[in-house]
Protein backbone atom coordinates (compact mmCIF):
# COMPACT_ATOMS: atom_id res chain seq x y z
CA UNK A 1 0.00 0.00 0.00
CA UNK A 2 1.30 3.21 -1.05
CA UNK A 3 1.08 6.63 0.91
CA UNK A 4 -1.32 7.72 -1.94
CA UNK A 5 -3.54 4.56 -1.18
CA UNK A 6 -3.46 4.76 2.79
CA UNK A 7 -4.97 8.83 2.09
CA UNK A 8 -7.33 7.37 -0.39
CA UNK A 9 -8.97 4.04 1.94
CA UNK A 10 -12.42 6.24 1.73
CA UNK A 11 -13.55 8.86 -0.65
CA UNK A 12 -15.65 10.56 1.82
CA UNK A 13 -12.37 12.03 3.82
CA UNK A 14 -12.33 14.88 0.98
CA UNK A 15 -9.18 16.07 0.52
CA UNK A 16 -6.74 15.41 4.07
CA UNK A 17 -3.96 17.77 2.90
CA UNK A 18 -5.93 20.25 3.91
CA UNK A 19 -6.29 18.91 7.20
CA UNK A 20 -2.06 18.32 7.40
CA UNK A 21 0.59 20.78 8.32
CA UNK A 22 4.29 19.96 8.85
CA UNK A 23 4.73 18.93 12.61
CA UNK A 24 8.10 20.90 12.63
CA UNK A 25 7.18 24.51 11.42
CA UNK A 26 3.41 24.18 10.74
CA UNK A 27 4.18 24.85 7.12
CA UNK A 28 1.85 23.27 4.36
CA UNK A 29 2.68 20.28 2.57
CA UNK A 30 2.85 18.85 -0.54
CA UNK A 31 2.04 14.90 -1.75
CA UNK A 32 5.10 13.20 -3.22
CA UNK A 33 4.65 9.36 -4.57
CA UNK A 34 6.83 8.48 -1.42
CA UNK A 35 5.27 10.68 1.40
CA UNK A 36 5.02 13.98 2.19
CA UNK A 37 7.21 17.38 2.10
CA UNK A 38 7.55 20.40 3.56
CA UNK A 39 8.51 23.17 0.71
CA UNK A 40 9.01 25.54 3.81
CA UNK A 41 11.69 23.30 6.11
CA UNK A 42 12.71 20.72 3.75
CA UNK A 43 11.79 17.71 6.08
CA UNK A 44 10.41 14.59 4.73
CA UNK A 45 8.39 12.60 5.99
CA UNK A 46 8.35 9.28 3.99
CA UNK A 47 5.71 6.38 3.27
CA UNK A 48 7.19 2.83 5.04
CA UNK A 49 4.87 -0.09 4.60
CA UNK A 50 1.91 1.74 3.37
CA UNK A 51 1.88 4.26 6.75
CA UNK A 52 3.35 8.01 6.47
CA UNK A 53 5.73 8.33 9.26
CA UNK A 54 5.68 11.92 11.04
CA UNK A 55 8.20 10.67 13.93
CA UNK A 56 12.10 10.03 14.38
CA UNK A 57 12.78 5.88 13.94
CA UNK A 58 14.01 5.61 17.46
CA UNK A 59 10.96 6.62 19.74
CA UNK A 60 9.72 5.45 23.52
CA UNK A 61 7.17 3.07 22.34
CA UNK A 62 8.84 0.47 21.06
CA UNK A 63 7.13 -2.31 23.00
CA UNK A 64 3.93 -1.07 21.51
CA UNK A 65 4.93 -1.93 18.16
CA UNK A 66 6.19 -5.31 18.73
CA UNK A 67 3.05 -5.96 21.26
CA UNK A 68 0.39 -4.93 18.46
CA UNK A 69 1.98 -6.98 15.97
CA UNK A 70 2.13 -10.01 17.95
CA UNK A 71 -1.84 -9.64 18.75
CA UNK A 72 -2.99 -8.50 15.65
CA UNK A 73 -6.51 -8.86 16.29
CA UNK A 74 -6.90 -10.10 19.79
CA UNK A 75 -9.14 -7.26 21.06
CA UNK A 76 -11.26 -6.41 17.17
CA UNK A 77 -14.88 -7.26 17.70
CA UNK A 78 -16.46 -9.34 15.75
CA UNK A 79 -19.73 -11.05 15.50
CA UNK A 80 -19.50 -13.10 18.69
CA UNK A 81 -17.91 -10.65 21.00
CA UNK A 82 -18.54 -6.92 21.45
CA UNK A 83 -16.19 -6.53 24.36
CA UNK A 84 -14.09 -3.46 22.97
CA UNK A 85 -17.43 -1.31 22.32
CA UNK A 86 -18.81 -1.77 25.78
CA UNK A 87 -15.00 -0.89 27.02
CA UNK A 88 -15.53 2.16 25.19
CA UNK A 89 -19.04 3.54 25.90
CA UNK A 90 -18.28 2.90 29.65
CA UNK A 91 -15.11 4.86 29.66
CA UNK A 92 -16.00 7.59 27.56
CA UNK A 93 -20.06 7.79 27.95
CA UNK A 94 -19.69 8.12 24.15
CA UNK A 95 -22.80 6.94 22.07
CA UNK A 96 -23.22 6.07 18.44
CA UNK A 97 -25.28 9.13 17.12
CA UNK A 98 -22.68 11.57 19.18
CA UNK A 99 -20.21 10.53 16.34
CA UNK A 100 -21.95 9.06 13.75
CA UNK A 101 -20.61 11.02 10.26
CA UNK A 102 -18.13 13.49 12.49
CA UNK A 103 -14.51 13.35 11.40
CA UNK A 104 -12.68 12.39 14.71
CA UNK A 105 -9.15 11.86 15.84
CA UNK A 106 -7.88 8.39 17.82
CA UNK A 107 -4.62 9.21 19.32
CA UNK A 108 -2.78 6.05 20.32
CA UNK A 109 -5.17 3.95 18.24
CA UNK A 110 -2.65 0.88 18.48
CA UNK A 111 -4.02 -2.11 16.15
CA UNK A 112 -7.07 -0.20 15.48
CA UNK A 113 -9.21 -1.69 18.73
CA UNK A 114 -11.53 1.29 18.96
CA UNK A 115 -11.18 2.97 15.62
CA UNK A 116 -12.80 -0.18 14.36
CA UNK A 117 -16.50 0.41 16.97
CA UNK A 118 -16.43 4.29 15.76
CA UNK A 119 -16.11 3.21 12.08
CA UNK A 120 -18.40 0.96 12.37
CA UNK A 121 -20.82 3.41 14.17
CA UNK A 122 -20.55 5.98 10.89
CA UNK A 123 -17.39 8.30 11.82
CA UNK A 124 -14.60 8.92 10.02
CA UNK A 125 -11.21 7.95 12.01
CA UNK A 126 -7.82 9.03 11.28
CA UNK A 127 -5.80 7.53 13.89
CA UNK A 128 -1.91 8.11 15.26
CA UNK A 129 0.31 6.10 17.06
CA UNK A 130 4.10 6.76 18.15
CA UNK A 131 4.88 3.43 17.49
CA UNK A 132 4.70 0.97 14.27
CA UNK A 133 1.41 0.08 15.35
CA UNK A 134 -0.05 2.19 13.14
CA UNK A 135 0.59 -0.47 10.22
CA UNK A 136 -1.48 -2.77 11.79
CA UNK A 137 -4.41 -0.60 12.01
CA UNK A 138 -4.62 0.17 8.28
CA UNK A 139 -3.83 -3.16 7.59
CA UNK A 140 -6.92 -4.22 10.07
CA UNK A 141 -9.30 -1.45 9.20
CA UNK A 142 -8.62 -1.63 5.67
CA UNK A 143 -12.37 -1.54 4.16
CA UNK A 144 -13.07 1.26 6.83
CA UNK A 145 -13.38 5.28 6.67
CA UNK A 146 -10.26 5.07 8.54
CA UNK A 147 -6.49 6.81 7.58
CA UNK A 148 -3.46 5.83 9.85
CA UNK A 149 -0.08 7.76 10.70
CA UNK A 150 2.97 7.53 12.86
CA UNK A 151 2.83 10.36 14.84
CA UNK A 152 3.84 11.91 18.42
CA UNK A 153 0.77 13.47 19.96
CA UNK A 154 3.44 16.29 20.94
CA UNK A 155 4.06 17.14 17.10
CA UNK A 156 0.60 16.31 15.65
CA UNK A 157 0.67 17.01 12.08
CA UNK A 158 -2.78 18.73 12.09
CA UNK A 159 -4.29 22.00 11.42
CA UNK A 160 -5.90 23.61 14.26
CA UNK A 161 -9.63 22.62 14.49
CA UNK A 162 -9.53 20.12 12.37
CA UNK A 163 -11.88 17.64 14.52
CA UNK A 164 -14.99 17.17 15.32
CA UNK A 165 -14.25 14.69 18.30
CA UNK A 166 -10.58 13.70 19.83
CA UNK A 167 -10.23 10.55 22.09
CA UNK A 168 -7.34 8.10 23.56
CA UNK A 169 -7.97 5.73 25.24
CA UNK A 170 -5.64 4.21 28.05
CA UNK A 171 -2.73 5.62 26.16
CA UNK A 172 -1.33 9.28 27.46
CA UNK A 173 -0.03 7.93 30.68
CA UNK A 174 2.71 6.02 28.68
CA UNK A 175 4.01 9.64 27.42
CA UNK A 176 6.86 11.36 29.69
CA UNK A 177 4.47 14.28 30.77
CA UNK A 178 0.80 13.21 30.72
CA UNK A 179 -0.76 16.93 31.64
CA UNK A 180 1.28 17.98 28.83
CA UNK A 181 -0.30 15.63 26.25
CA UNK A 182 -3.54 16.32 27.23
CA UNK A 183 -3.23 20.18 27.00
CA UNK A 184 -1.68 19.67 23.27
CA UNK A 185 -4.88 18.42 22.06
CA UNK A 186 -7.77 20.63 22.50
CA UNK A 187 -6.20 23.02 19.37
CA UNK A 188 -7.26 20.58 16.96
CA UNK A 189 -10.94 20.38 18.11
CA UNK A 190 -12.89 22.30 16.17
CA UNK A 191 -15.18 24.80 18.49
CA UNK A 192 -17.89 22.76 20.12
CA UNK A 193 -16.00 19.83 19.63
CA UNK A 194 -14.96 16.99 22.36
CA UNK A 195 -12.50 15.88 23.88
CA UNK A 196 -11.76 12.28 25.84
CA UNK A 197 -9.16 10.99 27.57
CA UNK A 198 -8.98 7.54 29.84
CA UNK A 199 -6.24 7.12 32.15
CA UNK A 200 -4.93 4.73 34.85
CA UNK A 201 -6.68 5.53 37.89
CA UNK A 202 -4.60 7.01 40.75
CA UNK A 203 -7.22 5.56 43.78
CA UNK A 204 -5.85 2.36 43.73
CA UNK A 205 -2.86 1.39 45.27
CA UNK A 206 -2.88 -2.08 44.24
CA UNK A 207 0.11 -1.40 41.59
CA UNK A 208 2.57 -0.41 43.93
CA UNK A 209 4.59 -3.81 43.06
CA UNK A 210 4.29 -4.12 39.48
CA UNK A 211 5.66 -0.30 39.75
CA UNK A 212 8.75 -1.28 41.00
CA UNK A 213 9.02 -4.33 39.14
CA UNK A 214 8.71 -2.28 35.79
CA UNK A 215 11.97 -0.66 36.49
CA UNK A 216 13.34 -3.92 35.41
CA UNK A 217 11.01 -5.00 33.31
CA UNK A 218 10.89 -1.90 31.01
CA UNK A 219 14.07 -2.74 30.06
CA UNK A 220 13.76 -5.89 28.85
CA UNK A 221 13.30 -6.81 24.92
CA UNK A 222 9.31 -7.02 24.37
CA UNK A 223 9.99 -10.48 23.01
CA UNK A 224 12.01 -11.72 25.76
CA UNK A 225 8.58 -10.31 28.15
CA UNK A 226 6.01 -11.59 26.23
CA UNK A 227 8.03 -14.98 25.99
CA UNK A 228 7.83 -14.97 30.13
CA UNK A 229 4.56 -13.52 30.38
CA UNK A 230 3.49 -16.51 28.60
CA UNK A 231 4.68 -18.91 31.12
CA UNK A 232 3.82 -16.46 34.02
CA UNK A 233 0.62 -15.27 33.59
CA UNK A 234 -0.94 -18.94 33.07
CA UNK A 235 0.42 -20.40 36.39
CA UNK A 236 -0.56 -17.29 38.36
CA UNK A 237 -3.91 -17.36 37.25
CA UNK A 238 -4.42 -21.08 37.95
CA UNK A 239 -2.92 -20.43 41.26
CA UNK A 240 -5.64 -18.29 42.40
CA UNK A 241 -7.93 -20.63 41.15
CA UNK A 242 -6.34 -23.08 43.47
CA UNK A 243 -6.25 -21.11 45.93
CA UNK A 244 -9.67 -19.39 46.38
CA UNK A 245 -10.72 -23.02 46.72
CA UNK A 246 -9.31 -23.57 49.79
CA UNK A 247 -11.71 -22.78 52.47
CA UNK A 248 -11.48 -19.75 55.25
CA UNK A 249 -8.17 -18.82 54.38
CA UNK A 250 -7.82 -19.12 50.69
CA UNK A 251 -9.48 -16.05 49.41
CA UNK A 252 -7.22 -13.78 51.38
CA UNK A 253 -4.08 -15.61 50.65
CA UNK A 254 -5.19 -15.44 46.67
CA UNK A 255 -5.90 -11.66 47.39
CA UNK A 256 -2.38 -11.33 48.47
CA UNK A 257 -0.97 -13.30 45.85
CA UNK A 258 -2.31 -11.26 43.15
CA UNK A 259 -1.42 -7.94 45.06
CA UNK A 260 2.23 -8.70 44.99
CA UNK A 261 2.25 -10.28 41.90
CA UNK A 262 -0.03 -8.49 39.78
CA UNK A 263 -1.20 -10.14 36.38
CA UNK A 264 -4.20 -9.88 34.56
CA UNK A 265 -7.10 -12.49 35.12
CA UNK A 266 -9.22 -11.64 31.98
CA UNK A 267 -11.35 -14.88 31.09
CA UNK A 268 -9.65 -15.16 27.93
CA UNK A 269 -6.08 -16.92 27.85
CA UNK A 270 -4.57 -14.31 25.31
CA UNK A 271 -5.48 -11.30 26.69
CA UNK A 272 -4.58 -12.16 29.90
CA UNK A 273 -1.06 -12.66 28.37
CA UNK A 274 -1.51 -9.04 26.31
CA UNK A 275 -2.84 -6.81 28.66
CA UNK A 276 -0.16 -8.11 31.38
CA UNK A 277 2.60 -7.38 29.01
CA UNK A 278 1.10 -4.10 28.09
CA UNK A 279 1.08 -3.37 31.80
CA UNK A 280 4.74 -4.40 32.39
CA UNK A 281 6.58 -3.05 28.87
CA UNK A 282 6.26 0.31 28.66
CA UNK A 283 9.02 2.94 30.55
CA UNK A 284 5.90 5.44 31.31
CA UNK A 285 3.13 4.88 33.38
CA UNK A 286 1.48 7.59 35.53
CA UNK A 287 -1.82 7.14 37.24
CA UNK A 288 -3.96 9.85 37.79
CA UNK A 289 -6.81 11.47 39.38
CA UNK A 290 -10.58 12.68 38.34
CA UNK A 291 -9.46 16.08 40.17
CA UNK A 292 -6.23 16.27 38.23
CA UNK A 293 -7.51 15.63 34.64
CA UNK A 294 -10.51 18.26 35.25
CA UNK A 295 -8.00 20.81 36.54
CA UNK A 296 -6.38 20.48 32.70
CA UNK A 297 -9.49 20.24 31.05
CA UNK A 298 -10.76 23.39 32.87
CA UNK A 299 -7.40 25.23 32.00
CA UNK A 300 -7.84 24.79 28.37
CA UNK A 301 -11.34 26.26 28.44
CA UNK A 302 -12.90 23.27 28.33
CA UNK A 303 -16.76 23.09 29.87
CA UNK A 304 -19.55 20.68 30.31
CA UNK A 305 -17.05 17.93 32.06
CA UNK A 306 -18.85 14.46 32.67
CA UNK A 307 -17.16 11.47 33.55
CA UNK A 308 -17.33 7.60 32.13
CA UNK A 309 -18.25 4.66 34.10
CA UNK A 310 -14.89 3.55 34.41
CA UNK A 311 -12.18 5.60 36.05
CA UNK A 312 -10.54 7.83 35.04
CA UNK A 313 -12.23 8.86 32.23
CA UNK A 314 -13.09 12.57 31.30
CA UNK A 315 -15.14 14.00 28.69
CA UNK A 316 -15.02 17.92 27.98
CA UNK A 317 -15.93 20.07 24.97
CA UNK A 318 -14.35 22.92 23.88
CA UNK A 319 -16.73 26.37 23.50
CA UNK A 320 -18.67 27.88 20.86
CA UNK A 321 -18.58 31.43 19.72
CA UNK A 322 -16.27 34.06 19.59
CA UNK A 323 -15.58 34.59 22.97
CA UNK A 324 -13.74 31.34 23.56
CA UNK A 325 -10.51 30.97 25.20
CA UNK A 326 -7.90 30.08 22.38
CA UNK A 327 -6.00 27.51 23.05
CA UNK A 328 -2.71 26.69 21.63
CA UNK A 329 0.60 24.67 22.29
CA UNK A 330 2.05 28.08 23.63
CA UNK A 331 -0.24 27.97 26.62
CA UNK A 332 0.59 25.06 28.09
Amino acid sequence: MSASDNMTQTQDFGDLLTLLCCPVCRGSLVNQDSGFSCPSCGKRFPEVRGVVRFVDEDNYADSFGYQWHRFQRTQLDNANRNLSERDFVRKTGLKPQDLKGKLVLDVGCGMGRFAEVVTRWGARVVGIDLSVAAEVAVKNLADREFVGFQADVFALPFAPETFDCIYSMGVLHHTPDCEKAVKVLPQYLKPGGTLVVWLYSGYNKWYRFSDQYRKITHRISPRVLHNFFRVAVPFFYWLDRGLRAIPFVGRPVAGIVHHVFPVNFHRDPEIRVLDTLDWYSPKYQSKHTYEQVFRWFESCGLEALNVGEVSVGVRGRKPLGEHRKEISSGSI
